[in-house]
């Protein structure tokens, strides 16, 4: 893990394809490295969610190049490495693991981020349906100590379609549902941080499994 933030840090401080084409051979050891913990994330979340199937790593993880056609941001790579392990690999749009190292931003996330509109009404009908069973995950004693829900592009209102006196109309205002544990450089440095990647992981089963039920009722699904 060492060797993987040291380049990254490197790239965040030398963000240009000269510096890039220059340690070109440090970038493709440390995304092969990568690439083995995502293979290894894979085997050990197969254990405990059965929609993950056996995947080539590198349909989890995502490319580092930035594509700068539409954005005023021009620099050509990502200063982070990501993989989203899910059914159908990181593009699929359904729910997964998602395990993010950047210098001073790491964390681990699980749910779906942004889903599409049919996906997202199918899930806020599911919650208003089985408010209980969604509360009762949210206010496990370990979920809850570990992990909140993503928010920053939460609706102000409530979504359309939705009665706005719903006692818990706070949980369908969500655009994610996603849970997120932030971590530091130290805990990703740690000998065991693979297997307290898989334990938050594991506590997140039960959140993904909610939402695969509520895609089971969206069209074509």
């Amino acid at each position: 893990m060492e060797e993987i933030l040291n380049f990254l840090k490197g790239l965040e401080a030398n963000n240009n394809r000269e510096w890039f084409e220059q340690n070109k051979e440090i970038y493709q050891k440390t995304k092969d490295q990568f690439l083995h913990i995502t293979e290894v994330l894979i085997n050990e979340i197969r254990d405990f969610d059965q929609h993950i199937p056996f995947h080539n790593p590198k349909d989890c993880m995502f490319r580092i190049f930035r594509d700068v056609r539409f954005s005023k941001d021009k620099r050509p790579y990502k200063t982070n490495y990501g993989s989203y392990i899910t059914k159908g690999g990181r593009k699929d749009g359904n729910p997964g693991y998602y395990f993010h190292i950047q210098p001073g931003e790491c964390f681990l996330a699980g749910g779906i981020y942004m889903p599409p509109p049919e996906k997202l009404k199918a899930i806020r009908q599911y919650i208003f349906d089985h408010t209980s069973e969604f509360l009762e995950l949210l206010n496990d004693r370990d979920f809850k100590s570990n992990f909140f829900l993503y928010d920053e592009d939460k609706l102000k209102t409530a979504p359309k379609g939705f009665p706005k006196d719903f006692e818990h109309i706070d949980l369908l205002r969500y655009k994610s549902y996603a849970p997120f544990l932030n971590f530091n450089e130290t805990r990703l440095l740690k000998n065991d941080i693979i297997d307290f990647v898989i334990a938050k992981f594991r506590l997140m089963a039960p959140f993904n499994e909610f939402l695969y039920e509520a895609l089971d009722s969206v069209p074509g699904d």
